[in-house]
């Protein structure tokens, strides 16, 4: 093998292990969010329905941690406690508070999978990882959309609080990569 061919499967195979570590870390993240807010608003319908695409992201991210041999984030007990806190302190602002949340979040993970599956585009395979994160990615933009339909931008102090979270889940990204 040449040291450029080498070099390339190297690069693959930081890319892969940092995206599947980071998606995993973020869907940690939003099962503890969505149960954090089931702990204030208990019985949410909608907030169920969300936690429950949530957990089989995060399913799915476990069984690539454990094929392809990922350490996961060290961080992951940081994000047990503040996802859990995140979603029930904006639970217990509201259920507007609540979807400001899910909004701020979101779009966020959004942006993150687009970033994602455009470096993904530019290396060959990785078919069903890319279909995978591109399902997801759709089903969190449902996510937005329902938290903006269930009156989010009408929470008190919306841009405030959507800055907070927004800014809160891109440094949880931004970490997650690398520890």
């Amino acid at each position: 093998m040449t040291k450029i061919n080498s070099l390339k499967k190297y690069q693959h195979n930081q890319l892969i292990e940092e995206l599947v570590r980071v998606d995993h870390a973020g869907e940690y993240g939003a099962k503890l969010i969505y149960q954090g807010q089931l702990s204030v608003l208990k019985n949410h319908k909608d907030i169920k329905g969300m936690l429950e695409q949530e957990l089989t992201h995060l399913e799915y991210f476990e069984k690539e941690i454990k094929k392809r041999k990922v350490r996961p984030t060290v961080l992951q007990p940081l994000w047990h406690v503040g996802g859990f806190a995140m979603g029930a302190i904006t639970a217990l602002m509201g259920e507007k508070a609540a979807m400001a949340c899910t909004v701020a979040v979101e779009e966020v993970i959004d942006a993150h999978y687009q970033e994602q599956l455009k470096e993904l585009n530019k290396i060959s395979g990785e078919d069903e990882l890319k279909s995978s994160i591109n399902k997801f990615r759709e089903e969190e933009v449902d996510h937005m959309n329902h938290g903006l339909d269930a009156g989010a931008q009408d929470a008190l102090g919306y841009p405030a609080l959507k800055f907070a979270v927004s800014t809160i889940t891109k440094v949880a990204i931004a970490l997650s990569k690398k520890f």
